[in-house]
Order: structure tokens, then sequence, then C-alpha cells
């Protein structure tokens, strides 16, 4: 992102719109908080597995990370980050997730075994486990009857894992298929994140402009918010990167508002192919780059004198 670029200009103290998700700049709007709550509730006080889907860029991974610190002390979250696993290699890494030694990491009977062992002791203590799987749509098909088949692990009054499973739409056409039935009758609750309107984008990036520490009136203009809420289709990841860019257009037209034009140029700007520069041309600019604000230096410091 090039936000550190313009941060003296709009009074910020860090980058606003970065992609990396950052907790502390969750939005609740646009049903997310309720979303997160109910993730909460459904995650320590239900059963089944539960199912969060969503196009790129609309927030699951946020949600995700905002989950896993929401959840109470007596649930213990594993976490899933790449689920394109075979039906062993998932258990493995539950396993070690839980911190199980494995002695044969080839026997899956055995894997499962000491997996179930484990569940059922921290369920005799007190504690929930919980699997959280991003980009669930990429599992493949056997994997994730595997999944099923973990659900079915349960005590007299409660399962033993409860499973979450996050993912793109894809994830809905496979469940929905015929060989997905036993699965898609185990999912309880389905929650869908949906884009944001206009009213939502404009909330949205209020609520990280603050966070960043801007404290001014409002940055961006009601045509530009209407235009970049339509080009970044209501996502967050998009509408993050079209703000960044409009805000370094405006910053280099020296405005210190965004206009129409300047979410225009964040979009061509998208469109445009990657400039790829070699290590001598990088030099070249770099140099062009300090002799300016040498000369700019030299000029300031004469004009005081």
């Amino acid at each position: 992102m090039s936000g550190a670029l313009y941060l003296k200009h709009f009074g910020l103290q860090e980058a606003p719109f970065r992609l990396t998700p950052d907790t502390t700049c969750f939005f609740t709007g646009a049903d997310r908080g309720p979303t997160l709550q109910a993730l909460v509730y459904a995650v320590t006080e239900g059963d089944g597995i539960i199912r969060i889907t969503g196009e790129v860029g609309a927030g699951k991974t946020m949600l995700c990370r905002m989950l896993l610190e929401a959840l109470p002390d007596h649930v213990d979250v594993l976490y899933v980050a790449v689920p394109n696993l075979s039906r062993r290699e998932v258990l493995l890494a539950l396993s070690r997730e839980l911190g199980l030694e494995c002695q044969d990491p080839e026997n899956a009977v055995d894997l499962l075994a000491r997996l179930q062992d484990e569940l059922v002791e921290r369920h005799t203590e007190g504690y929930r486990v919980a699997v959280l799987i991003d980009e669930a749509h990429t599992m493949p098909a056997e994997t994730l009857e595997q999944i099923r088949l973990l659900s079915n692990l349960e005590s007299r009054n409660a399962p033993l894992l409860q499973i979450v499973l996050f993912g793109q739409p894809e994830l809905n056409r496979l469940l929905d298929t015929s060989e997905m039935r036993a699965l898609r009758d185990r999912i309880k609750y389905s929650f869908t994140l949906g884009p944001m309107s206009v009213d939502e984008v404009a909330s949205y990036l209020d609520v990280r402009l603050r966070a960043a520490g801007y404290h001014g009136g409002g940055l961006f203009r009601q045509a530009s918010l209407r235009r970049l809420a339509r080009q970044a289709g209501g996502m967050a990841r998009r509408i993050n990167i079209l703000a960044d860019r409009s805000l370094l257009a405006a910053f280099a037209d020296g405005s210190q508002v965004v206009l129409p034009r300047h979410v225009d140029l964040a979009v061509r700007d998208g469109r445009s192919p990657p400039l790829h520069l070699t290590p001598r041309t990088w030099l070249i600019l770099l140099g062009g780059i300090i002799f300016g604000m040498a000369i700019s230096w030299l000029l300031l410091k004469a004009g005081h004198g």
C-alpha cells in the first residue's frame, strides 16, 4: 500500500487501508457485528457445522480473526489456513494444533483415535474445541467427508468438535452436490457476507480513517463515495485498494478532499498493467527524488536567509 506518502497531508498517524486484516479496525456495520455475535453463540452454545460464505474480499478472513479473539477462554480454537489437505493430512494438522505427539503420522486410524481421546479429555475438563477452516471451498471432497465424520464425534449431550467453514460461494455449490448431502445435512447455521451499500461504505471508510488518527470532516465527497462503492462492488478489500489509491491521487493533486476525478484515477490505475522496473531504473528514480528534496531544502533555506 502507498499510504505512507499521504499520512501527514491528511493528518493520519498510520495507513488506514492496509489489506492485511487488522482487528482494531473491525467494521460492525453491514451485518458484520451481528454476524460475529451469532458466530460466538453458535460456537459456544450450539451444535452442528457452521458455514460462512462471501465473495472474494467480502471480509471473511477479518471475521475469522475477530472470532478467534472473541471466543471465551474455555474454547480451544484450532485454525486451518491451508485447507487443501488430504484426509490424513487434516487429521495430522488438527493433532498437531492440539499439541499431540504422533508416533506414526502415516497411520490415519491411529491419528483419529488419538484425536478422539484428546477431545474427550478436554470435554471432561470443561473445554470446547472449535476448528476454523479458512478457504474451505478449496478443500478436496474426501477431506470434507472426513470433516463430516469428525463432526459426528459427540459426548452424551454435546459435540466434541465444533466446525466452522469459511469459504467463497463455490463452497455452496460444492455442498449442493449429491455427494455432499450428508455433510450438508450437518450444517446447522449458515451466514452470508454480502456487499456494502453506499451508506455502509461511507461508514466503513470513516471507521478506518478514525482508527488511523483522522480528526477532520468528510474526506470523501458524496459523489466520490458513490463512485468508489460502485467500482468496488461493495467488497471490503476492493474498497481498501481504491480508497488508498484515491487518497494518493488527492495528495498528488494537492487536494484536502477526495473528488470523483481522484476515484477515477484510482480505478484507471488499477486497470493498468503493473510497472516492472530494473534495479538500475529504481536507483535512477531514487536519486532523482533525493536530488529534488535537496534542491527544495536549499531553496527553503535561502528563502529564510
